[in-house]
């Protein structure tokens, strides 16, 4: 990544890794002009820098534009050519909970307290699904633009920041159903929904630090593709997407606080429908070991990226 410009002479040493662009100054005659060598020659050296640095987020601020345009190609590329387009944002969520209600809700009478099941599935599916696409997008983003990657500078922190953020139109989306759901069974919406953007800002922030960890290294182990979905799939086991926490027998509980999705699941589901609906066990000490994990992971995940992200063109 580009960490450092700076102006040097023509006949200074370049060390390997170093980048040199000579252009002429803007008052300079153009070329072929006989007074051509009057004008000084203005090197550009670009250094990469040394040790362990957060990525330089002013950088990724100032290629905004370009971070918007990916998140808008990534939309638009995703329901390009097919029969119904963003019509299969609605299909998922929507047979999910039907599949979802007639196994566990009918056939395994999973409690869900006084809500009805399909409230109750939807509430805790939504968060689940946009977590789940926007890892597996953050995971393969660097992979998936290597072209990108290897022709032209940018931030490269932008990539995956733009598969957590074309999720969140799918997000909405869903979110539009379940109130619609809400308003077919007649149930009240409370002022504290609300709370949801708060949990939701969790869930970015989690796909992303874990999604970091993820892109970097499949970069080196194409395995990681073979991966991420077994691990999505294993993680959705151990969140109480389909059932409630209450179910968790006591001594097992304090192991809810290593998941941090559990903690954006139980709060979406009691920003929609209140805690009568879940009994949730969620405590504020568990919310707390939550947000540290997910905290550390971020972090780490960055110096991790910021580490790595000097070798990506050479062996994506």
């Amino acid at each position: 990544m580009v960490s450092k410009i700076e102006q040097t002479h023509p006949a200074d040493p370049v060390d390997a890794g170093e980048i040199v662009s000579t252009s002429r100054d803007a008052t300079s005659p153009p070329v072929g002009h006989p007074l051509t060598t009057a004008g000084p020659l203005q090197t550009t050296l670009i250094k990469p820098d040394s040790g362990l640095m957060l990525p330089d987020l002013g950088a990724v601020w100032e290629y905004r534009e370009l971070l918007l345009f990916l998140v808008w190609r990534d939309v638009k590329v995703r329901y390009k050519q097919t029969a119904l387009g963003v019509g299969w944002i609605l299909l998922q969520p929507l047979l999910s909970v039907i599949v979802f209600t007639v196994i566990f809700g009918m056939l395994l009478n999973v409690p869900s307290g006084d809500v009805p099941y399909p409230v109750f599935a939807l509430a805790g599916l939504l968060p689940w699904q946009y977590f789940s696409s926007s890892m597996s997008r953050v995971g393969t983003s660097l992979v998936n633009s290597s072209q990108l990657i290897t022709k032209v500078y940018f931030p490269r922190l932008i990539i995956p920041a733009s598969g957590v953020l074309s999720t969140l139109v799918d997000f909405g989306i869903g979110f539009i159903v379940l109130l619609a759901l809400l308003l077919f069974y007649r149930m009240p919406i409370s002022p504290r929904i609300a709370w949801i953007v708060p949990f939701l800002l969790l869930a970015i922030i989690t796909a992303l630090a874990f999604g970091l960890w993820l892109a970097a290294l499949n970069v080196r182990y194409r395995d990681i593709n073979y991966l991420i979905p077994f691990l999505l799939q294993l993680w959705m086991y151990v969140t109480p997407v389909i059932y409630g926490s209450a179910i968790i027998p006591e001594r097992y509980r304090f192991l809810l606080a290593l998941n941090p999705m559990t903690v954006v699941v139980e709060g979406f589901r009691w920003a929609i429908i209140g805690k009568q609906s879940t009994d949730s066990v969620i405590s504020i000490p568990l919310f707390a070991v939550s947000i540290l994990i997910t905290l550390v992971t971020f972090v780490s995940g960055l110096i991790y990226f910021r580490k790595t992200e000097r070798t990506f063109s050479d062996i994506i």
